[in-house]
């Protein structure tokens, strides 16, 4: 036997080596589980890492994405026994890319394609055309492979499993993180993939069997122990704190972790937050998480942490806890607020505007409340006009300083005049251009839920001015669902009928043409003509779903006539009338997310 076959070998790769290589996962292998809060974390920690606020590139270290375990298949490929959750994410990442690219008219490089499918030859001599990462396991119905091949007809694969639900929505979450920090730019396109493929590392280990790769897996995770990203703040805290406190000490630094770990919070993040939200920062030099123990040394006195060490920790308990009830959608008494539920479902693993949540905790519940319904609109208005991620920060550690000197509802309403409102006005232009353009392929799917639930909760608020209606949760219920009223999967009958055959794929997508629809009516509808589904649209609940056939009348001048008044029935269902719903849902979105400036609806001059 040779010897270097029973070898384990260890190595340091860097994205751009390791898919030199190609890889399987086998079949006993679960399916693929990462969420969009994994995905996003990835991609926002990397992001992190080597580009500043301002966008530009920042030498410095290689990041360390951990470590893979592999054994060697018969036919030359690697088996994947550990990392396939990063693996996959990390394959999905270099086709999103290369999309992109094409998308712009950039051409990918033999490179890029190369580490995404490339020929090799086989044992026998003869040459392959393979993919470098494929997915043996049932669970993923060949969505991987559509991804490669074909990504701009994933809905097509009509499996509804859990890896073809997963990865398919994490290759569109990764598309609109790179299309949102990158502005669609071939050139920073380009950078972020050369960073990426040889600034991001994996230790790369392969055993000479399945049973070897098992073992070595097994001791990997069990005695793999990582170092406290807080450690030196602990040890500088023991510094400056008598030993007769530290029992003290120890209970409080315990309760901090404790309370970060059960949201399963990143603490440097929370930390680098923390300071922006409570401390003037020169808003030309951004603070990375690398900077934050010398930030803390350099300002010891500033924060009191030389004086008052143990006032200080529990200032940072307190904001833990308020973190905490961030994340689950309460204030900082643990009441439910549904603006802070809205930005849970909009801001995915985005965190930006905790910086002014933090600063502002001290606001009375009712300012709290205005505070977070305006950053609710601003974060959506940044999302919907693809505002660099880098943008949030930067203002909002710029703005918390104004934040912390608001004491009632009239400073809190001159921070948000000058500080918000202004900003919204400044962005009002390409909002009511992104509304207008606004197309299912061109936003995360939860954010597309998210706007179809705002844009139906207002119609149904302003006309029945009911409590009921303040949460968005009914309307994003397993029971509620997205209808394409053009049908995604049409009938030839339904094809030949509409006026613009060559072009059915982009009216499809686009919002004019999308509504909230009750399951078991949606099931009734189907894939039918547009004629046959009125019926189901007339039962809905949704005011804005059944104007689609006919306004409501109640009285006259009634609350729930002035609601709807504005609304358009279509007899027939064409292009024109895609896009004028178009137009009128744009129009709506400026009333539903307080926009300043001229509101006109569509019937208004």
């Amino acid at each position: 036997m040779n010897q270097e076959s029973v070898k384990i070998e260890s190595k340091d790769l860097s994205i751009e080596d390791l898919y030199k290589d190609f890889y399987t996962v086998p079949d006993f292998q679960r399916e693929f589980v990462w969420e969009r809060e994994q995905v996003e974390k990835l991609l926002q920690d990397i992001q992190d890492e080597f580009f500043g606020e301002d966008g530009q590139l920042i030498k410095g270290p290689e990041y360390f994405l951990g470590s893979l375990v592999v054994c060697r298949d018969g036919d030359g490929t690697l088996s994947l026994i550990d990392g396939q959750q990063r693996m996959t994410t990390i394959f999905l990442i270099l086709c999103a890319i290369r999309d992109l690219l094409i998308e712009v008219n950039e051409s990918p490089s033999d490179t890029l394609k190369g580490q995404i499918a490339a020929s090799s030859i086989n044992d026998v001599g003869d040459e392959m055309f393979r993919h470098r990462l494929v997915l043996q396991y049932d669970d993923s119905k060949g969505i991987l492979k559509k991804v490669v091949e074909d990504s701009a007809h994933l809905d097509d694969v009509t499996e509804k499993t859990t890896s073809v639900i997963r990865i398919r929505s994490a290759y569109r979450d990764i598309l609109e993180f790179l299309r949102i920090n990158n502005d669609t730019s071939a050139k920073k396109l380009k950078l972020f993939y050369a960073t990426f493929t040889k600034r991001v590392k994996l230790i790369r280990i392969i055993t000479p069997s399945l049973t070897n790769a098992l073992k070595v897996f097994e001791t990997v995770n069990d005695r793999g122990v990582g170092l406290n990203a807080m450690d030196l703040l602990k040890n500088l805290l023991f510094m400056k704190t008598s030993p007769d406190e530290y029992p003290k000490l120890k209970q409080r630094w315990k309760d901090l972790i404790d309370t970060l770990d059960a949201c399963g919070e990143k603490p440097l993040r929370f930390l680098r937050y923390f300071i922006m939200a409570h401390f003037e920062l020169d808003s030309k030099k951004p603070l990375r998480e690398d900077d934050i123990y010398d930030w803390f040394t350099t300002n010891i006195k500033t924060v009191g942490l030389d004086a008052q060490p143990l006032t200080f920790l529990k200032s940072l308990i307190d904001c833990a806890s308020a973190w905490s009830n961030f994340l689950g959608a309460k204030d900082v008494d643990g009441a439910a607020n549904p603006y802070l539920k809205n930005l849970t479902l909009l801001s995915g693993a985005a965190r930006q505007h905790f910086i002014l949540l933090l600063a502002g905790r001290h606001l009375q519940p009712q300012e709290f409340s205005k505070l977070c319904r305006a950053l609710e609109n601003l974060f959506f208005c940044y999302i919907i006009t693809r505002e660099p991620t880098r943008t949030f920060e930067r203002n909002f550690a710029v703005w918390s300083s104004d934040l912390r000197s608001a004491t009632d509802e009239e400073s809190l309403d001159a921070f948000i005049a000058n500080r918000v409102t202004s900003d919204l006005e400044n962005r009002r232009g390409n909002f009511d251009f992104a509304f207008n353009e606004l197309r299912q392929s061109r936003i995360q799917q939860y954010r597309m839920r998210y706007i179809l639930a705002k844009l139906t909760q207002y119609i149904e608020q302003q006309a029945w001015n009911n409590p009921a209606h303040e949460s968005l949760d009914q309307y994003i219920a397993k029971t509620v669902e997205v209808e394409h009223i053009l049908p995604q999967t049409p009938t030839p009958e339904v094809m030949d009928s509409f006026d613009q055959t060559e072009r059915y794929g982009e009216y499809v997508g686009l919002m004019g043409n999308l509504t909230l629809l009750e399951k078991t009516i949606n099931t009734s509808v189907s894939n039918d003509l547009y004629a046959k589904k009125l019926p189901g649209y007339r039962q809905s609940s949704y005011l804005l779903t059944k104007s689609l056939v006919e306004k409501p009348q109640v009285g006259v001048n009634t609350q729930l006539n002035r609601a709807v008044e504005h609304l358009i029935p279509f007899a027939e269902w064409n292009s024109k009338s895609i896009e004028q719903r178009q137009v009128m849902l744009a129009r709506l979105a400026v009333f539903v997310w307080d926009m300043p400036g001229t509101r006109k609806m569509p019937d208004e001059h």
